[in-house]
């Protein structure tokens, strides 16, 4: 690789890593903008975090000379500004274009991590055109401007921005009282009291402006002229936050004067305008929000000490997930050493070197100890809460149910449940495929629910929590079930089966994993090809995980996924079957016995087995690889109990030879398709043994019946 190719390489790499970040939170925020369309009430607060996304996104893709994306970005912004200065009013329409534009911003930053030669410059142009036809002239407003009967002195009117202007503005046409607040500081803690009043205010109404200003005592104190919005009278406002240091007047004809009160101090005549970018105003973010008339925008300049400083505010770093997989590789190779030590010391002891086993043994003891300690803070690295998937599927719920013209409530539950980052991007599709499909096909129309009783806006509900050693994904919909009968007839007509009576309803639900399966005659760009829950399945068993349904029709419907936490370094039982040797995942095994033939039942022509109360299926794994063996069955066998979630299964194996950590490696695109299979692991031996996909074996051997 030539200099240049990496330098540009680099150049990607860094880009990649702030702009997918940044359209992350846009379509995020875009979604919660959306919300507004219907109530009327505009969030300024959500408006400018938008609003300086798509400018940082701009800034940064022009310093890293992605033209497209900063063209798009710079448009994006343009439009977002005319929305925030009140230019134009927000409407779906152009909630419609918005949309769209970060649909391509986003297609226009995958292409840059795919490293796809791709031109969206026809896409692009026809985006902008969008945009501009948005951008039409405003209306000439009346010449008569309502901040007049504020009785605001020129010196603060022309301190304002454009923005406050409209801020201003727009308080007044909801009835809103304005204020102005004067506040006196200390220079060393101005800071943290300015943040403290502002804190109070957050409840009260919307913080329009923050101004410093001269005062009387210039040496030690600064002081600050907040403009204020808020449907609180002067006298609540008043014993929220006045003090010694803080006083409180009403603006406009109807405002309240006391002259006895000392509060009532009047505009100093200079005003200083604030040192930040004119129609950019920082905005303090809460995490809870506020109450319908309380939005709060707060432009407070920085302290003289943090201005100097170099030194970062943040203490986390971005690490490429490619190269934890390398630490983890580098771990794991470390714990087989670790092994291959103990057992070498194991053969010391048994010759004679006593001496020499016993330190060599307690030097491998304390390694093993350290090696347990850096697996596990590795792993912890690895961990993501699902949160941050439940982002994108918030926006996949939006864009979807306003395309269908259905309304969609979307609730989600154990969002601090925590993930593999790899299993986390491999199951988002999956998830994508079966909400796209809980709109499509499970929520009914407006007027179909209304006329059945039910509320007009379904529901989806998303909840994941840990059972044990894997994480449980449910997605929820309150929509009309799955038609059991439908599946059948669908299946006869496809030659599945040959009599649909004999056709059980779990064994129907089965069929909708199908490739090519699909009972929606109408084909759309949602769903109806047959395209997507056979992908789902796949993409789920890739991770050892395992899918179910529950379905009530007329009800709604319930798909269960089950997911090991991490694939990276796990404890497996190791296990032998007709000379060959294979792994076991150890959070699969649930018990272990040993049996004869005598103890095998046949029920239907399957064998089973009789555990305690129940009937367990049983599967011969020889029988389930066709291993054909020249060395006599032994009298005695193993049987072990495996499950994911709540199925079970009994694996019937010749050995139990011990449980070791393993590091599983995928086999790659030509072994992809074995099944039973999720990859290979090296022992610390020299050898290469088969790790079991108990997922996918006990989906097959229960849909099969083998």
């Amino acid at each position: 690789m030539s200099e240049q190719t990496a330098t540009h390489t680099k150049a990607i790499q860094d880009f990649l890593a702030e702009a997918e970040e940044i359209v992350e939170q846009l379509g995020s925020e875009l979604a919660d903008l959306s919300d507004m369309v219907e109530s009327g009430e505009l969030n300024p607060d959500v408006l400018n975090s938008i609003f300086r996304g798509a400018h940082s996104l701009k800034g940064l893709a022009g310093m890293f000379g992605f033209s497209d994306i900063a063209e798009l970005s710079h448009n994006m912004e343009n439009l977002l500004d005319w929305l925030r200065l009140g230019k134009l009013n927000l409407t779906q329409k152009l909630m419609a274009v918005l949309f769209d534009a970060h649909e391509l911003l986003s297609s226009l930053v995958r292409l840059l991590s795919s490293d796809e030669v791709t031109s969206k410059a026809q896409e692009i142009a026809a985006c902008v055109a969008k945009i501009n036809a948005c951008l039409a002239p405003p209306e000439k407003q009346s010449c008569v401007s309502p901040l007049e009967s504020l009785g605001l002195p020129d010196t603060i009117l022309s301190a304002l921005t454009e923005y406050e202007e409209h801020r201003l503005k727009d308080n007044l046409d909801k009835g809103r009282t304005i204020f102005n607040i004067h506040t006196s500081f200390d220079l060393t803690t101005f800071d943290t009291d300015l943040s403290a009043v502002t804190d109070v205010l957050k409840g009260c109404g919307e913080v329009i402006s923050t101004l410093p200003s001269v005062g009387e005592n210039v040496e030690t104190n600064i002081d600050f002229e907040i403009l204020f919005g808020s449907k609180r009278t002067l006298e609540e406002l008043k014993t929220a936050v006045e003090r010694d240091s803080v006083s409180v007047v009403q603006l406009g004809p109807n405002s309240v004067t006391e002259k006895s009160s000392p509060t009532s101090i009047p505009f100093p005549s200079s005003i200083t305008k604030p040192a930040v970018d004119e129609g950019l105003p920082v905005v303090v973010a809460t995490g809870t929000q506020s109450p319908a008339d309380s939005t709060v925008m707060i432009a407070t300049p920085l302290s003289e000490d943090s201005s100097l400083s170099a030194k970062s505010m943040s203490r986390t770093v971005r690490v490429d997930i490619s190269k934890l997989d390398e630490l983890m590789n580098i771990v794991g190779e470390l714990v087989l050493a670790n092994s291959t030590i103990s057992g070498v010391t194991t053969r010391m002891r048994n010759e004679g070197y006593s001496c020499l086993a016993i330190e060599l043994g307690k030097a491998a003891k304390g390694l093993e100890r350290k090696l347990s300690d850096l697996q596990k803070g590795v792993m912890e690295i690895r961990m993501i809460p699902i949160g941050q998937l439940y982002e994108k599927m918030s926006r996949i719920v939006r864009k979807i149910s306003r395309e269908q013209g259905k309304r969609v409530d979307l609730k989600f539950f154990g969002a601090d449940t925590e993930l593999d980052k790899l299993i986390v991007e491999d199951i988002s599709d999956p998830m994508m495929h079966i909400i796209r499909n809980a709109i499509d096909h499970g929520i009914e129309s407006r007027d179909v629910r209304t006329a059945q009783g039910k509320n007009e806006k379904g529901t989806i509900r998303i909840s994941s929590y840990q059972k044990g050693n894997h994480v449980v994904i449910e997605i929820e919909d309150d929509g009309g079930g799955i038609d059991i009968d439908k599946v059948k007839n669908k299946a006869l007509q496809k030659g599945l089966v040959s009599d649909i009576s004999t056709v059980t309803d779990r064994e129907a639900i089965d069929f909708i994993f199908l490739p090519g399966f699909s009972t929606n005659e109408i084909v759309s760009e949602v769903s109806g090809r047959g395209v997507g829950m056979d992908v789902v399945k796949n993409n789920i068993s890739a991770v050892s995980g395992m899918v179910d349904i529950e379905t009530r029709k007329g009800e709604g419907s319930r798909f269960i996924i089950t997911l090991p936490i991490t694939l990276a370094i796990i404890k497996a039982l190791i296990i032998g079957c007709s000379g060959r040797t294979y792994a076991l995942p150890i959070t699969s095994v649930l018990e272990s016995l040993i049996m004869t033939d005598k103890d095998i039942m046949t029920v239907e022509r399957k064998e089973v087995i009789q555990l305690r109360e129940s009937t367990l299926p049983l599967l011969r794994l020889n029988h389930y690889f066709d291993i054909n063996s020249s060395n006599e069955p032994p009298e005695e066998f193993y049987v072990v109990v495996v499950g994911v979630a709540e199925k079970r299964l009994g694996l019937a194996v010749d050995n139990l030879f011990c449980q070791q950590d393993i590091v599983i490696k995928p086999l790659g695109e030509s072994f992809k398709k074995f099944r039973g299979i999720s990859g290979a692991a090296d022992l610390g031996d020299q050898r290469t043994i088969l790790v079991l996909d108990i997922g996918g074996i006990i989906n097959e051997t229960m849909r099969s019946g083998s």
